[in-house]
C-alpha cells in the first residue's frame, strides 16, 4: 500500500504529531524544498506550525515551494490533500482553496479546545456531526468576500463551522474544501485529539479512509 506524505517546511512544528497520529498508515515526512513523486503516495497532509516563520503572510512562502508545485498537480488529479492550521493557510495561499486566514479578531494567539460542527460531510476526510478539537493559532480568522462566500455556500464547500467562533471567522467557518472535496483545510488540529490522554479522540474520524 502506498504511503501518506506529510510535508515539512522550515518552521513547521506539527509534522511529528501528524506522523505519530498516522503511524498505522505508513506515513513519510517529505521536505517541502524538494520535488515529490506524487504517484508514490495515496494522500498528502500539510501540518501546522509556522512555515518559513510566517514571513510575508502565514503560508505564503511555503505555497511557492517545489513540493507544493507537485501537490498542486496532485490536487488537480484527485489526490486527497488535507491542510491543518498552517497547512490550511498554505492551501489558501496556493489558491487550492478559496479565501484567506487573517489575524484573530482578538489580536491574540488562541490555544484552547473548540466545539465544531460538520456542515457538509467530506468523503475523503469523513468527520461527522459535532465534536471538539484543539485550536492553536494567531492567524485563524477565515475571510472571504461576500460573492465568493455565496459560491462556497451554493456549492456546499463549507466543511466545518465553529459553534463558538473564537477568532472572528466569516460565517463561523473553521474549514472548507474544493468543489471535488479531495482538497480540504481546517484550522483545528485533529491529530492532537486521537487518544484519551490527549483530552479526546474526536480527531480519529478524520483519518478513517486512509486505510482504504
Amino acid at each position: 500500500m502506498k504511503k501518506i506524505g506529510i510535508l515539512q517546511f522550515p518552521g513547521s512544528n506539527c509534522e511529528q504529531d501528524v506522523f505519530k497520529a498516522l503511524k498505522q498508515f505508513d506515513p513519510e515526512i517529505l521536505p517541502g524544498s524538494q520535488p515529490i513523486a506524487i504517484q508514490d503516495y495515496r494522500a498528502f497532509i500539510i501540518p501546522g506550525g509556522f512555515s518559513y516563520g510566517d514571513y510575508l503572510r502565514a503560508g505564503a512562502l511555503a505555497a511557492g515551494s517545489l513540493a507544493m508545485k507537485d501537490l498542486i498537480q496532485a490536487a488537480h488529479k484527485g489526490w486527497p490533500i488535507l491542510g491543518i492550521c498552517n497547512g490550511f493557510q498554505v492551501l489558501c495561499e496556493a489558491r487550492l482553496l478559496e479565501g484567506v486566514l487573517l489575524p484573530n479578531s482578538s489580536g491574540r494567539f488562541i490555544d484552547e479546545w473548540s466545539c465544531l460542527q460538520v456542515k457538509t460531510p467530506n468523503s475523503f476526510w469523513p468527520a461527522q456531526g459535532s465534536f471538539k478539537l484543539p485550536i492553536a493559532h494567531g492567524e485563524g480568522s477565515y475571510y472571504i468576500e461576500d460573492e465568493a462566500l455565496k459560491k462556497l455556500q451554493d456549492k456546499n464547500q463549507i466543511w466545518i463551522c465553529y459553534q463558538n467562533n473564537p477568532n472572528g471567522s466569516v460565517g463561523n467557518i473553521a474549514g472548507i474544501m474544493n468543489e471535488q472535496g479531495n482538497v480540504a483545510g481546517l484550522m483545528p488540529h485533529p491529530e492532537r485529539a486521537v487518544a484519551d490522554w490527549m483530552g479526546g479522540k474526536d480527531g480519529l474520524s478524520f483519518f478513517e479512509k486512509l486505510d482504504g
